[in-house]
């Protein structure tokens, strides 16, 4: 099991590694439909996954210029007490708390996966409309409906760990469809990691997190990443992208009608 655990980090690893998606949206559906681990748990420890992960690719895109942390600052205005506003919510108005709310969470995990599916479907046709909408975008212009955005994305990571990635870049190229590609993948990163580590450690707290587990993902995650960053200018993204979106589709509508 361990051994099946780590090969699926590795796996995992690679895609988020070539395609820049897929952490939440891939790992969870995983421990829960693969490996029957409870889905708050599933959630919790992916979380903490998808900071650790992602905070190397942080590190990366901020020296290379690649953040706007003003747009960052806005994300996480909404996303932060929206995401601890969830996680105390379920907990305090739901029998059982997290681990009562496992209906719940399966629901919005699969609803997740579904809207990160057709994210990445739907991606350069929502931005093609948000550039004839706006050749132009002014960071004035877009302060509140970005924090409200981030409020949806808190929402929906703190329950599902899912978002964050392919939702998360999709937003951004509709709000800011004047902004480089690179620049809101390396936004979008950055503003992953405290809202994944703020949601994993809510996640902690109600006592969601296996560390084992979680150790164990990390061992094939991290080499599966390096290999993929360096496979992934030699894959066509037109072959990858509706081979993942339909991987994600299956697996929501599964957890949707379990």
């Amino acid at each position: 099991m361990e051994f099946a655990q780590i090969f699926s980090g590795f796996a995992v690893g690679a895609l988020v590694g070539i395609t820049g998606v897929g952490g939440g949206a891939l790992m969870t559906p995983l421990l829960v439909l693969l490996f029957g681990i409870v889905p708050a748990t599933a959630v919790g420890t992916d979380l903490l996954y998808a900071a650790l992960t992602k905070s190397g690719g942080t590190l990366v895109h901020a020296r290379r210029g690649h953040v706007d942390w003003r747009i960052v600052r806005r994300l996480a205005m909404g996303s932060l007490p929206a995401a601890a506003l969830t996680l105390l919510l379920v907990a305090r108005l739901v029998p059982g708390g997290l681990a009562g709310a496992q209906r719940t969470i399966t629901l919005a995990l699969g609803i997740a996966l579904l809207l990160t599916a057709i994210a990445l479907l739907l991606r350069r046709r929502l931005q093609t409309v948000a550039k004839a909408r706006s050749a132009v975008s002014a960071l004035a212009d877009r302060a509140w409906p970005t924090v409200l955005a981030g409020a949806v994305l808190g929402a929906l990571v703190a329950l599902s760990s899912v978002g964050a990635g392919a939702l998360g870049v999709t937003t951004l190229f509709f709000l800011y469809p004047g902004l480089a590609a690179i620049r809101i993948v390396g936004t979008d990163l950055a503003h992953a990691v405290p809202l994944t580590l703020l949601a994993g450690l809510g996640h902690w707290w109600f006592g969601n997190i296996d560390w084992l587990l979680l150790a164990t993902l990390l061992i094939g995650s991290l080499p599966g990443v390096w290999l993929g960053s360096h496979l992934a200018p030699r894959i066509p993204e037109r072959v990858l992208r509706p081979l993942l979106a339909t991987m994600l589709a299956l697996a929501g509508g599964k957890l949707i009608t379990a």
